[in-house]
Parts: structure tokens; sequence; C-alpha cells
């Protein structure tokens, strides 16, 4: 039974995607539609598809006459999350994940400053709910689970801050915690001081403490770091 179009796409969208961020297509490098049709197997409208998707993040050019040409790294929109979770996996991972950090460090203290004044009863609710979720799956060792109710923490503390543009980051912050998971950078049981500081976020929060709750993120952040560097040393021997 043939894929349906949609699946074929995606595969398509994804392997050229992973091979210009990894440096496979180089900058400046001419791809052929019916090159490419031929050799994913599909038809060029498949192939079209795709171009016109990766164009829009900055990874392709088109132009008539010259035809479809890879962009430099200059081009790239470095917040689209696919392009995020590409770059996680190759082999710029530690460099991507290291300037990700960087980001957050600048925007999610930020934001837990902003939800001390700015949350919702019903927002307060989600944040200790899903601290609540974490310590029970973070002790069972479900990080699937785990990385379900960390995913829902920081998108609800985002989304609290009552900025659009920092709301707007919450696709990259998720590509992060992700990563992280889907790359073995997380320990087998997450860290119950992680977990804890979490809550003191979420009660910070919820106390109107805006000092008190930018303190407790960057905690978290600096955590996080030191966790994905632990985890991937041994890899590194």
């Amino acid at each position: 039974m043939e894929p349906p179009k949609q699946a074929l796409h995606q595969n398509v969208l994804h392997h050229l995607g992973k091979a210009i961020v990894s440096g496979a297509a180089a900058p400046g490098e001419v791809l052929r539609i019916d090159e490419l049709a031929t050799r994913h197997g599909v038809s060029r409208s498949v192939i079209r598809e795709a171009v016109r998707v990766l164009a829009s993040m900055g990874l392709l050019s088109t132009r008539r006459r010259v035809g479809v040409t890879v962009a430099d790294r200059a081009s790239w929109n470095v917040f689209d999350p696919l392009v995020i979770r590409w770059r996680l996996d190759g082999d710029g991972r530690e460099a991507q994940l290291a300037s990700l950090g960087e980001l957050r460090r600048g925007v999610e203290p930020v934001a837990a400053a902003l939800a001390a004044t700015r949350v919702t009863p019903e927002q307060c609710g989600v944040l200790t709910g899903a601290v609540m979720e974490m310590s029970v799956h973070g002790r069972a060792g479900d990080l699937d689970a785990f990385l379900r109710a960390d995913l829902l923490f920081h998108r609800t503390l985002l989304e609290a801050s009552g900025n659009e543009m920092i709301a707007a980051l919450t696709g990259v912050v998720s590509e992060v915690l992700v990563g992280r998971t889907h790359h073995g950078l997380m320990p087998p049981h997450p860290n119950p001081a992680a977990i804890r500081l979490h809550a003191d976020v979420a009660q910070a929060v919820q106390s109107g403490d805006p000092d008190a709750a930018e303190r407790a993120m960057r905690e978290i952040i600096a955590e996080a770091s030191r966790a994905m560097i632990d985890e991937n040393e041994p890899k590194a021997r």
C-alpha cells in the first residue's frame, strides 16, 4: 500500500532539512526538483511542497533561472522548532544546546517574574498539577510522562507571563526539553531537586513574588545545563 502524500512530504522534508543543517547539502548548492524526486521516489509535487516549507524556514532560496539553492546559515530561521530539532539531531548538538540554554536564561526567568504578577487562578492550578505529575512520574522513571508534564509546566509559565512574544517561544523551549529526553541527556530518574525548583517557581508565582520566581527559574535552567553535561560526559569518553 502506497504511503499517503502527507507522509511522503514529511519524510522528504525531514531528510532535506537534516541534510541542510548538517552541512551535507552545502550553502550555494543547487538542488534539482527532478533529481530530488527520483532520488526520494516521490512526485515532483511532493518535492515542491517540501521546498516551499524549507524556503519559508530560510534554508532554501528559489530564484528564476537559478532554481532551488541551499541558503547560508545566516538566512535560517533559527527559532523554527523543526530547525532546532534537526540541529539537535546532528553533530552540532552541543553547540545548539548551549545556544538554547543561553536563550532560556534570558527569557524564562523574566517570564516567571512577569507570571508572578499576571498569572490567572486557572494557570496556577495547571502549574501546581504539572509539578505533581512531574514528581510522580519522576519517581517512577517514566521519562515520557515526565516530559509531558514538564512541557505543560513551561508552556503554561510562558503563557502566564502575559507577553505574547514570550509565549511565542513555547515551541523553542519545548524542543529543548524534548531533545534532552530524545537524545538520552536526562538521568533515568529526574533529579528531585529540579522538581522541587519547579514547585518553588509555582509557589512564588502563586504568591505573587517576582524575585523568588525569577531566582528559582534561573536555578532550574542552571540545573538542567549541569544535568545535560553530566549525562553527555560518559558518552564522550
